[in-house]
Formats: structure tokens, C-alpha cells, sequence
């Protein structure tokens, strides 16, 4: 029988300890037996008694809960006397010994049901001995009985004597458990041992179980949270914050979570700090009220240095003497206010919340005077200086002069190291921090030069226009920063056009202090793009600074407009373009090296340039792994995901592109060219033409100065969906806007993927003139280029044009340009490309009546398999059947036995996204019994009963 009720168990209460219970279960029911556990507050240990006594085996056991509390003047044996007239309801034990009437005054609601009282002694002490007597016999009387006293930390002395005197002549059926708060396990040996007042000395045939019970893992933290929440699990990176806050203490975990709402996400990064909760904040204010005053200035000091701190840092910022300081933090120490760090051997708070407690806690007028000392003794007492650090400390003292310096210093000191994000960031606080005139200037142009290596975000252009707006530069910064903001623009905020103005405004301040910044300005403004302006007007500005360049001294400004040249020229398919990238300097290396190799690799693999392309990237990635600059990171990996798909290596492509989707948001020409390749191959891989369609949508919205890689492929792959589905006027109105931008800009060299597409469609549309026209003007628009894809997708256009063509035409023979098509795709590493060609050959023979147009259409099925184009094989096997052609599975190559066909694995993924058969007939172009067959075969070999349980089954 218990003394008092249990609280309820909580989520996870024995998570991380639940060994550590049965272990101590078995040493406790040997009795006689002490249990003694330690631990911060709010570690768990009275939940972990409580856990312990309700796996107490014999329901007739008695169970007495004391508890000490912290007073002023404690009563004698106080938490023994509550827990004793608590337990008056249940029966007493019968034949106490007659010294038990001692207790009659100690507990006057039991007088009735004890031995009479003995007549007084007359000396005090030899009264309170009695009673020590009559509690240990009256102890020894319950028999099988476990005795909790908690808190020992508060004992009063009375009570540490009876516990004292009971360890050391211990009841044969007593299980005795002890709690006491200390950071540290106790020791047996030393009168005082942390966490309990008195030593602990039992005898021989005594069981002893000491265990110190440490606060929760970040692993565990994570656990218990889950519980609390309700969910399976939390991502990782909030369980390390959590366990951060909280020090793993549980308590805290459940009061930080305690009105966590069923919706909210979890925090992460630098937002989502967590309210600091009521009950941990009057846990640390009690704390801080029981320290002298110097400990409590070594505390604020602590706080307001928020990081492990050694102790000359803390007198300094405490104000105290160095020997009036080490008593004061020993005080806090005791107290487990403050924490030694394991790591650097500096004083902490153990938990953030905790420090947030402490902080708030300093009377808001002294934080200044606190935050002004901090700065000062981390000048002193650091090397190297903690420069970000020491600007947070000027802020909050009134300082922003002295924060913006200390912030410039750190950004130039992240800049030297090669973390541009990180000087980025900082610069961008200094001027935030509203530095004098002069230095603002200063950190604006220091921020401007950084910042294209860094993926900063919107908020560095409109710090800069501010900057600019004020008037307060000379030409010189005045145009370098204007040029600089225009390449942030171009690269990273998605504002093309408003880019190039930009940068066009900064050339004749540029002109004015430097004719190498001038050239390059130009050059920039000459790389053409879908969204800019026509390319000739990009070949007048490239020639304008191809005749600067002689007049360029500086070595720096002399390669960038170099590289810059040789970009333009690429792009443009010019034939010059190789010769201008073999007139690189041969110091061009690092950023600038990485920036024009990537450039280069995607330009020729768009023009059909597969060895350049790889020889290319293989040069921008070696530069990128010994430069730290995310924004050349994304570049490099986006122009590598796109020319895998370009090449056909799509096996494990798709993963690659999400993951590069989803860290490149803060780039849109970046994150459009992830989002067109998993728009793509969720078309060609999985037939999602839903889903696809909404990816390159995003990717067209998204891309900012698109150089014939986004617009295009996009349009075409809509235009393909269409064709599909038998629309092809829907199909031709998917390419005319970026057919206008082709046509407006005369990029034709950037046409490749679109114009096949768009020929076809306004052929199957009843509009063969349109269709010649278009091939004539993509045929003009490749003159004299070097873009050999062009020229094969023109091949391409040829051959599609012969459907249109009458007996007598006297036209090159459809076979031959066929072919001519096919084998220039194949030469240029384009296995999608060459097996669409085969397609459209046999779909023309077997609409001509020639002979060989199934056999074609097979080889453009396995041409497809091949590159697990699932979606088209399903259009090829679909369009033999339109033709009244029986598939044969070839024995091994189109046999799937219990695996699923592409068809069906294609039918099985609309199915288990919640389509009904009838949609996924009308995506798939099939028929409803069609779809009704697939679906029961899937289920059958998916080994599932019901279209929700298909897509765990499925995979990604």
C-alpha cells in the first residue's frame, strides 16, 4: 500500500534509462537495501523512483514518500512526520515497541493508536534522542516496507540523523531510497560527499545502489520529445536544439514543449527560439536569490557573455577581484547555477534557457554598462579576437560605431579565409549597424565584391541601392558597386533585364576612374540570354569592350573581361569561342576560373559539344573544391545535373536534382534548371505528366536570365504532353512564347529542343507552311554557328517535314534524313534525342504503309528502356497498337514477370497519388478497361490489397 497517490507516467520516462532500472529493481529487493540517486533538478529523478516503486512486487509492501523542502529554520524530522501522517489511514503495525510513544507529540493524529507516552526526561538532547530511537523502531516495525526521502539536499538535521542511524543498523525488511541534487556522482569516503549531508556507511549485509542519473542525450532529448508530441519521430536538427536549450534536463523538455501546438513545424536554423517558460525561469531566479552578491554579479557576467567563459574573463566583466571572483563563481558552482565546460575549461549555464533565465534577470539599466565591459575584456583576455562577438556586445551597449567596426574587421577576416557567405553576412550587419558616411561607403563596395560568391539573399541589393541612393560616392565605388549589384542581380535575385540596365548605368562612371572596369562591365552586358536583349545588341557590346581590352593594365580586370568574352562567344555559337577560351591567362584560377569553366561547360554541352563539356567541368569542379564559395557550388552542380540529363545518365538523377532543388531556392536561375530536370524526368521516368507540368511551370516563373536551357526544354516537354494526348493546337500554343523569345533575341544556336516539338505539332495541326517556315528560320538562325545540336535538330525538322511532302517533291528520302538525324544525335552523346528520331521514323513508315515501321518502333522502344524513359516507351507501345501492330515481348529484354511492366508501374503511381481510373486513362492516353487491368495486375504483384498501400511499395 502506498502513502500517497503516484503522479501519472509521462511519454518516455524511461527512455535512455530503462536498463538502468531493472538493474537497480534487482540490487533494491535484496533487502536490507539503500538506493541513493543524484542528478541536476529537473532530471528525472523523482519520476525515476516513481517508476521504480510502482514495480514493487507484493501489493501489501508499505511505501512511505518524504520529501524535504528548503526553509529558513527547518522543523525537526519534518519530512518524516508529513509522510508519516499521510500514511495514518492505513493500519499500524501491530506490538510497537513502547519507546514509539515518544511520538505522540510529534504525531498527535496517530496518539490514539500508539503506546502510551513515556513521563519527559528533562534534558533536550536526551528527548531528541528518544525520538530518534522511537522513529527507528517504529521503522523497523513495518516489516517489508520501502522508505523514499527526497531532496536530501534540504534535509534538516534531525533527519539526516535518523537516516544516518538507519543505514547504519538497518531494518532486516526496509528498502531505503534516497534523492538528493548534485552534478556529480557522490562519494562514500568524505563526510559531505556531493549531494548528501551525511556519509554513507552501511554494513556489510547491506545492498547499496548509488547511481547518478545525467540528463538525456541529444539522441534521447529527440526521443522524449517525440513523445511528448505525439510523433514518431523529430528531424535531428531540432533535437540538437533542443537538447541545447534544455540541457537535456526532461523537466524543461516537457515545460519548453508543454504548449508546443499540434501544428507548428519544427524550428530550425537561426529562427524558432522557444519562449522561455514560466516554471524554468522561477527555477534559476530562486537559485540566483540563495547566491551572495558577487556570485550573483558572476552569474549576470555569465550570461551576458553568453559562451564558456574562463575566470579572468568573468572578473573582468563581473567587476570583481580575481580572488573575490573564484569564491564567488565556486558559490554559483555549488549551487549548479553555472556549469564547467568539459570542452575549453571556461564556466557556462547548463542549458541556453537557463542563461536566457539569468540574463533577463539582470536589471535592464546594468545590461549596457555589462554588454560595454564584455567587448572590452574579450579584447584583453582573447586571441584571436571573437570580432563578431565584440560587435553584439557594442550593440547592445549603445555602441554602433565601435559594432560596426568590430563587424567590418570580422567580415574582412571571413573574406581572407575564403568563407565569403560569412563576410557577406557580416558586412551586411555593419552597415545594419549604421556606420559613419565614410565607412559605410567603405563596407558597401567590401559587401558588393563578396557577395557574388555567397548566395545572400534580397536583402544585400537593397542595401547596396540604398548606398547608391545616398550620393555620397565617387565614380569609382559609385560604378563598381553599381556593377557588382547588377551581377547580383543577373545571377542570384531573378531581375534579368533589370540587371543588364544596371549594369549598363555603371559604365561611364567606370569609364571615367578605369578603362579595365569599363571593358568589363561590357563584356558582362554581352553575355546574351532568352530574356535580355537581341544578340546583336550583345555582339555591339562585347565588340565595345573587345576594344577597351588593349588599354587594360590590371591583370585581374584583363582575364575577367577575357573570360567573359570567351562566355559570350560560346553562347552565341560563335566559332571563335575556342580560340578565345585558349587565350585565358593561365593564372585565371580559382573563383574566377570555377565562374568561366562552368560557363563554358554549359554552353557547349547546350550547342553539342559533349568532350568540351566534360573537359569543362571537370576544370570548374577541381576549382570548386579548393574555393569555399556556395554560389559557385550551386553553379557547378546545376549545370552538371543538366548535362546528365541531357546525356542520358538518368540512374539515381532525380534524387540528385530534388536535393539540389530544394538547397538552391535562393537562386532562381539555379533553382529553375533543378526544377526543369525534375520536371523532366518525372515525365519521362515516372509518366507524372501532372506533376511534371507544375515542376516546369515553377521552372519557367522562376528563371531569371535563361541561356536556352529552361524556356526551351520546358516548352518542348509541355508540347510532347500535349502531341500525347492527340492536342496538337494546344501543343503548338505551349512553344509560341518561347518560340517569340527565339525570335526576338535571334538566339537560334538555343532552339534545339524546341523547334522538333514545335514542327511536328504544326504539322499534326494542319499547318505544314507554318512548319517549313519555322524550319527555314531555324536553318538562317545557325548559319555560320558552331552548334552542332542545332544542326541535328534541323536534321530532325528535315525528316519530320517529309510527312508533308507529295510524291514528286524530288526532297533528300525520308529514310536518309531519317538516319542522318539519328546518327548525328548518337554522335553527340543525345541517346533521348536519337531514340525520339527512331520514334518518329517508324511512326512515319507505319503511317505510310513502308515497310519496317514495327521493327523501328521497337528499336526506338528499346532505345527508350534504356534510359528508362518509361512514360514514351508506353506512348511507342501504345502507338503500335493505334496502327493495329501486336507487341511481342522480346524472351529477357520486355518480359517483367512478377516485376512491374513500365506501363504498369506508370499506371500504379497515378493510382496510389488518389487519381481515379479515369484520370489516369485520360493522362496516359489509354482506355479505362486498360487502366482497370493494370491496376489489378500492380496490386497482385505489389503483394497489396488497396491503391494506398501502392506507393510505400513503389519506392521512389
Amino acid at each position: 500500500m502506498n502513502a500517497e497517490p503516484s503522479p501519472p507516467s509521462a511519454h518516455g520516462l524511461l527512455i535512455g534509462r530503462s536498463a538502468l532500472l531493472a538493474d537497480v529493481y534487482a540490487e533494491l529487493d535484496r533487502r536490507p537495501a539503500v538506493a541513493v540517486f543524484t542528478g541536476e533538478a529537473g532530471v528525472g529523478k523523482s519520476r525515476f523512483v516513481h517508476e521504480l516503486l510502482r514495480r514493487t512486487p507484493s501489493p501489501d509492501a508499505v511505501t512511505l514518500v518524504a520529501r524535504c523542502q528548503e526553509a529558513d529554520t527547518p522543523f525537526p524530522f519534518a519530512p518524516l512526520v508529513e509522510a508519516l501522517n499521510r500514511f495514518r489511514s492505513g493500519p499500524l503495525p501491530a506490538d510497537l515497541p513502547p519507546v514509539t510513544g515518544a511520538l505522540h507529540a510529534l504525531l498527535p493524529d496517530l496518539a490514539d493508536r500508539l503506546p502510551p507516552a513515556p513521563p519527559p526526561l528533562g534534558d533536550p538532547r536526551a528527548e531528541h534522542h528518544r525520538v530518534l530511537r522511537a522513529l527507528h523502531a517504529y521503522t523497523a516495525a513495518l516489516g517489508e516496507a520501502v522508505l523514499v526521502v527526497e531532496d536530501l539536499q534540504w534535509a534538516d538535521a534531525s533527519t539526516c540523523a535518523l537516516l544516518r542511524t538507519v543505514v547504519a543498523d538497518p531494518p532486516p525488511g526496509l528498502g531505503l531510497v534516497l534523492t538528493a541534487r548534485s552534478r556529480t556522482a557522490p562519494h562514500t569516503d568524505a563526510e559531505g560527499g556531493d549531494g548528501l549531508p551525511f556519509p554513507l556507511r552501511a554494513p556489510a549485509h547491506m545492498a547499496v545502489v548509488e547511481r547518478h542519473l545525467a540528463p538525456l542525450s541529444a539522441a534521447e532529448t529527440g526521443a522524449l520529445a517525440a513523445g511528448l508530441l505525439g510523433a514518431q519521430a523529430v528531424p535531428d536538427e531540432f533535437a540538437d536544439r533542443l537538447h541545447r536549450w534544455t540541457g537535456g534536463l526532461p523537466y524543461v523538455v516537457e515545460e519548453v514543449l508543454r504548449g508546443w501546438p499540434d501544428s507548428a513545424e519544427y524550428p530550425t536554423g537561426a529562427a524558432g527560439e522557444p519562449p522561455l517558460p514560466a516554471s524554468v525561469r522561477r527555477v534559476v531566479v530562486e537559485r540566483l536569490r540563495g547566491l551572495p552578491p558577487a556570485a550573483r554579479q558572476v552569474v549576470a557576467a555569465a550570461a551576458v557573455l553568453g559562451e564558456p567563459a574562463p575566470v579572468e574573463l568573468l572578473c573582468s566583466v563581473a567587476g570583481l577581484g580575481e580572488p573575490e571572483a573564484r569564491r564567488a563563481l565556486a558559490a554559483a558552482l555549488r549551487e549548479g547555477v553555472l556549469h564547467s565546460s568539459p570542452h575549453d575549461g571556461g564556466y557556462v549555464f547548463p542549458y541556453d534557457l537557463a542563461r536566457r533565465a539569468a540574463y533577463e534577470a539582470v536589471a535592464e539599466p546594468e545590461r549596457p554598462v555589462l554588454h560595454l565591459r564584455a567587448a572590452r575584456a574579450l579584447a584583453r583576455h582573447t586571441s584571436p579576437f571573437p570580432l563578431a562577438g565584440m560587435a553584439e556586445h557594442y550593440r547592445r551597449a549603445g555602441r554602433p560605431a565601435q559594432a560596426a567596426r568590430c563587424l567590418e574587421a570580422a567580415a574582412d577576416r571571413a573574406a581572407g579565409d575564403g568563407d565569403a557567405g560569412m563576410a557577406a553576412a557580416q558586412y551586411l550587419d555593419a552597415l545594419r549597424n549604421g556606420p559613419a558616411p565614410v565607412a559605410r561607403d567603405r563596407v558597401a563596395l567590401k559587401l558588393a565584391r563578396v557577395a557574388l560568391n555567397a548566395r545572400p539573399g534580397p536583402q544585400v541589393p537593397a542595401a547596396l541601392r540604398q548606398v547608391l541612393d545616398q550620393h555620397s560616392l565617387g565614380p569609382g565605388p559609385s560604378g563598381e558597386i553599381r556593377l557588382l549589384l547588377g551581377l547580383l542581380l543577373r545571377n542570384q535575385s531573378g531581375s534579368g533585364l533589370e540587371a543588364l540596365e544596371e549594369i549598363a548605368r555603371a559604365v561611364p562612371d567606370l569609364l571615367v576612374v578605369s578603362t579595365g572596369q569599363a571593358a568589363r562591365a561590357l563584356a558582362i552586358t554581352a553575355i546574351p540570354s532568352l530574356k535580355g536583349w537581341p544578340v546583336g545588341e550583345h555582339r555591339r557590346l562585347l565588340a565595345e569592350a573587345e576594344r577597351l581590352l588593349p588599354g587594360v593594365e590590371e591583370a585581374d580586370l584583363r582575364s575577367a573581361v577575357l573570360a567573359n568574352r570567351a562566355t559570350a562567344l560560346a553562347l552565341m555559337g560563335d566559332p571563335s569561342a575556342w580560340g578565345a577560351v585558349a587565350d585565358l591567362p593561365d593564372a585565371l584560377t580559382g573563383e574566377g576560373a570555377a565562374r568561366v569553366y562552368a560557363n563554358l561547360a554549359g554552353a557547349a554541352n547546350s550547342l553539342g559539344h559533349p568532350e568540351r563539356a566534360r573537359a569543362f567541368q571537370a576544370r570548374a569542379w577541381q576549382e570548386v573544391r579548393t574555393n569555399h564559395a556556395p554560389y559557385l557550388e550551386a553553379f557547378v552542380e546545376t549545370t552538371d545535373v543538366v548535362a546528365a540529363f541531357t546525356s542520358g545518365r538518368w540512374k539515381g538523377l532525380l534524387g540528385r536534382a530534388e536535393r539540389a532543388e530544394a538547397q538552391y531556392q535562393d537562386v532562381p536561375d539555379f533553382h529553375a534548371e533543378a526544377l526543369l530536370v525534375c520536371g523532366l524526368l518525372r515525365l519521362h521516368t515516372k509518366g507524372q505528366t501532372d506533376v511534371a507540368r507544375r515542376l516546369l511551370e515553377r521552372a519557367v516563373e522562376t528563371t531569371a536570365l535563361d541561356t536556352g536551357v529552361v524556356l526551351t526544354a520546358a516548352a518542348a516537354a509541355v508540347a510532347r504532353v500535349h502531341l500525347a494526348a492527340g492536342r496538337p493546337s494546344q501543343a503548338v500554343q505551349a512553344v509560341a512564347g518561347v518560340l517569340h523569345h527565339v525570335r526576338r533575341t535571334g538566339a537560334w544556336v538555343w532552339a534545339t529542343a524546341l523547334v522538333p516539338p514545335a514542327v511536328e505539332a504544326l504539322i499534326r495541326d494542319g499547318r505544314p507552311g507554318e512548319a517549313h517556315r519555322l524550319v527555314a528560320e531555324l536553318a538562317a538562325g545557325i548559319t555560320d554557328r558552331d552548334a552542332p545540336a542545332a544542326r541535328a535538330a534541323l536534321l530532325t525538322c528535315r525528316a519530320l517535314l517529309t510527312a508533308t511532302d507529295g510524291p514528286q517533291s524530288g526532297h533528300t528520302p525520308s529514310d536518309a534524313l531519317y538516319a542522318s538525324a539519328a546518327d548525328a544525335w548518337t554522335r553527340l552523346e543525345r541517346p533521348y534525342e536519337a531514340a525520339y528520331v527512331k520514334e518518329a521514323r517508324g511512326l512515319h513508315l507505319l503511317a505510310s504503309g513502308g515497310p519496317g515501321g514495327r521493327t523501328v518502333l521497337h528499336q526506338a522502344i528499346a532505345a527508350y528502356q534504356d534510359i528508362d524513359a518509361v512514360w514514351d516507351v508506353l506512348r511507342c507501345q501504345r502507338e503500335l497498337r493505334e496502327h493495329g501492330q501486336t507487341i511481342v515481348r522480346r524472351p529477357g529484354a520486355l518480359g517483367y514477370g512478377d516485376h512491374l511492366s513500365p506501363r504498369e508501374r506508370a499506371v500504379a503511381r497515378l493510382a496510389s497519388l488518389g487519381l481515379s481510373n479515369r484520370e489516369i486513362a485520360s493522362e496516359l492516353v489509354l482506355s479505362h478497361r486498360t487502366v482497370e487491368h493494370h491496376v489489378a495486375r500492380a496490386l497482385r504483384k505489389l503483394g497489396v490489397s488497396s491503391r494506398t498501400e501502392i506507393g510505400p511499395q513503389l519506392g521512389p
